[in-house]
């Protein structure tokens, strides 16, 4: 029977993925765990295993082109069956079906449970494609609290990362499955929610998972795997044509060589699979011929432009610092530390055989030793609660040819300067390879941007939410300073602190700035 392959959601934030490459092709038989495709998200490109066995029938969506989450990715099954019906039916027959797996899972869970009117069992989510079990971190609500659709029900541990969960329905949370702490697999009990006083006794006891998805998880749990599920697009795929979906179809090898040469790959015409564009395809491009002389003193060029796709990061990036820059309300500390003691330290750490850090770890080391002073700028800003962070992960911004990736430094006050120089390098390498993986970028509480090395004196940055937070460092500048009444040769260096005010007044935030002085004009004291 044939299996409707959806497009994963891969991170918490993914709305939809584009296909960078597949690994399988029509035809090809699938084993349980094959890599089906890699997947570019907004965070990262990713490997998606096949959860079924048996013959890839169809590919829904070509190399480069890009689709919501939950859309139609590809489609297994026997070898030789039709999926003429699914291809066929077109978005409208997809809601109906979709909504009769609904229908049918609630009541499924009635007749099997005999649940009272209006009570919903809410089961662990399958969080991450390759989550099979979770642990409660946190429930932000409590039994006998109202419940409206959207609330925040819990944050849930996953694999990956520790992600919010929201509730699908109203009502009045009854029960809680789990305490915090505790883990259970997915689709196991995690609470219920229904009408206020109502009598739930049993309805935890005689639930079992293997008889039927709740409501609230019944799309999510049954319609990928449901047959014959009619696919979101309504005809097969025409040929990829040499741009598809604006994403021009280009191998790799053609595209770096095409860089190389300065080709804008816009220009030139695929004579591969499909309308592809390949090596011999830049190999053999010439420019066209200018026109004719048209005068020596009357310009002859002509308006041009190229249009590229945002990618899944260049959206991401956009969404999530749009709605920083408009809910928090941001203000800046500027200050100017003097450097000449911290250049002094590096030479002389670096002369050690085997060892070598740079300014910016020394500035991340200082940064989390002084955040454990100041708690209140390691905090982080949510709708009913302000949370201090005890522990110290800082987020260094890298920057990609894509967009902006943070890799996160764990525990950093812990960590020495070697360790942390070596960790951020490794970081940056695996950002720049689009490596990163979603726990490499998941739990900054305070985040450092800088820019130094690129010339800047000076500037300021949005805050990386829910941090309260963010360092945006100038480069070393050498320059006239007066010292001791007398005007010398001095390097200084300018940082700016981007502050929440709704966590971060401005004395808490200059407090903290006098504290990194001391470690930065001091390095010493950070050894102690």
């Amino acid at each position: 029977m044939a299996i409707v392959v959806n497009m994963p959601r891969l991170s918490d934030t993914m709305e939809e993925g584009t296909v960078a490459a597949w690994l399988k092709q029509v035809g090809d038989k699938i084993e349980e765990g094959d890599i089906l495709a890699e997947i570019e998200t907004d965070k990262a490109t990713m490997e998606f295993e096949s959860f079924n066995e048996g013959t890839l029938l169809h590919i829904g969506v070509q190399e480069g082109e890009t689709t919501k989450v939950d859309e139609l990715l590809a489609i297994i099954g026997d070898e030789g069956e039709d999926i003429s019906a699914i291809l066929s039916g077109g978005s409208n027959a997809s809601a109906e079906a979709k909504e009769e797996v609904i229908a049918e899972a609630e009541e499924a869970v009635v007749e099997a449970k005999a649940l009272p009117e209006g009570v919903i069992v809410v089961t662990m989510p399958r969080l991450s494609d390759t989550m099979e079990e979770g642990t409660v971190a946190t429930w932000l609500k409590q039994v006998g609290d109202t419940v409206e659709e959207g609330d925040i029900l819990a944050e849930i541990e996953t694999d990956k990362a520790t992600m919010e969960f929201e509730s699908f329905q109203s009502g009045t949370l009854l029960e809680i499955g789990l305490k915090e702490g505790e883990s259970a697999k997915v689709d196991a009990l995690l609470a219920i929610i229904g009408p206020a006083g109502t009598d739930i006794s049993g309805v935890a006891a005689g639930f079992s998972v293997s008889e039927a998805p709740s409501k609230e998880e019944a799309p999510k749990a049954e319609v990928p795997k449901a047959a014959p599920v009619v696919a979101s697009k309504t005809s097969v795929p025409k040929p990829t044509p040499v741009t598809a979906n604006g994403r021009i179809h280009v191998s790799p090898l053609a595209k770096k060589l095409a860089e190389d040469k300065g080709i804008n790959l816009t220009k030139l015409q695929g004579s591969g699979e499909n309308g592809r564009i390949i090596k011999r395809d830049v190999e053999n491009y010439e420019p066209a011929t200018s026109g004719a002389d048209v005068g020596k003193y009357v310009p002859t060029g002509q308006e041009d432009f190229d249009e590229v796709d945002n990618s899944q990061m260049r959206k991401a990036i956009a969404k999530a610092l749009t709605n920083s820059k408009f809910s928090a309300p941001h203000y800046y500390l500027n200050v100017e530390f003097d450097m000449e003691n911290a250049i002094a330290f590096r030479k002389q750490f670096n002369s050690i055989p085997d060892t070598k850090i740079s300014y910016n770890d020394m500035i991340v080391k200082a940064c989390a030793l002084a955040l454990k002073q100041h708690p209140q700028v390691n905090s982080q800003w949510f709708a009913d609660k302000m949370r201090l962070n005890n522990h110290v992960h800082v987020g260094v911004a890298v920057a990609v040819p894509d967009g902006l990736v943070v890799p996160v430094v764990k525990f950093a006050n812990e960590q020495s300067l070697p360790q942390i120089g070596a960790e951020v390098k490794e970081l940056a390498g695996k950002a720049r390879n689009k490596k990163l993986t979603p726990a490499e970028m998941d739990g900054s509480t305070f985040t450092v941007s800088n820019l130094g090395m690129f010339g800047i004196d000076t500037f300021t940055s949005i805050i990386n939410q829910p941090n309260s937070a963010i360092l945006s460092v100038g480069n070393i500048v050498e320059k006239p300073v007066v010292k001791d009444g007398q005007i010398v040769v001095g390097n200084t260096m300018k940082l700016s602190l981007a502050c929440d005010h709704r966590t971060i007044d401005g004395a808490t935030g200059a407090q903290f700035l006098q504290t990194l002085k001391g470690y930065i004009e001091n390095p010493v004291t950070m050894l102690v």
